[in-house]
């Protein structure tokens, strides 16, 4: 099973062998679809809106109450290719009367490469994860993972799943980076075993589930 994450340069993916993990830095979505793992969780929007919110994003907003603004709404397809966040922005109220977020502009370029990497027979294996989710239903609502107590508290709620830890996250990925790799790779199992819970699942215009796994 694989965990994955973007990070600095790329995508920093957690390989879970039985209960031993290995780091992978990986450069780009198709090479992150040709680790042959059998089960890939990814922190990055699958499926994309043609003018309006996803069903599962706003119930994961819904559930993560007080953490809510850690699920950045996806992006309608038309914003995909827009050369600046002006253009972006434009595009997006032309179909669904509402500006692009920032958070989600600073990410939108992975999430073209992600979905211009994708498959029809991808989605059997591939799917997506928000890792505040996972930590809310390992551990409950957390505070935010770059204070301190955030970070050590995931780490717990992680360390209970895989007791025998994981090695020391290469650069430049960082230290929040490998812990939301770990938790998509715990959903990864989760899907892999038919225990996973998925919210939304409705199709996109091209046929993509629009969902999100825990």
């Amino acid at each position: 099973m694989l965990g994955v994450d973007g990070c600095p340069g790329g995508w920093i993916g957690a390989l879970l062998t039985g209960s031993d993990i290995r780091w992978l830095l990986i450069p780009d979505a198709a090479a992150v679809l040709a680790v042959p793992a059998v089960a890939v969780g990814i922190d990055m929007p699958i499926g994309l809106p043609s003018n309006g919110p996803r069903a599962c994003d706003v119930t994961a907003r819904c559930r993560l109450g007080p953490r809510r603004t850690s699920v950045f709404p996806a992006p309608v397809r038309a914003v995909l290719g827009a050369g600046t966040y002006d253009e972006a922005c434009r595009r997006s109220r032309a179909v669904s009367g509402r500006a692009l977020s920032k958070q989600t502009w600073y990410i939108t370029d992975r999430i073209a490469d992600l979905d211009a990497a994708l498959r029809p027979a991808d989605h059997e294996r591939v799917v997506e994860v928000h890792p505040e989710l996972v930590f809310a239903r390992l551990a409950g609502i957390l505070p935010a993972k770059r204070e301190a107590a955030g970070r050590e508290l995931r780490e717990k709620a992680l360390r209970a799943w895989l007791p025998g830890g994981w090695p020391e996250p290469p650069r430049p990925a960082r230290a929040d980076d490998a812990l939301d790799a770990l938790a998509c790779a715990w959903t990864a199992r989760r899907w892999l075993t038919g225990d996973a819970e998925v919210l939304g699942g409705e199709p996109d215009e091209r046929g993509v589930p629009m969902r999100i796994v825990l």
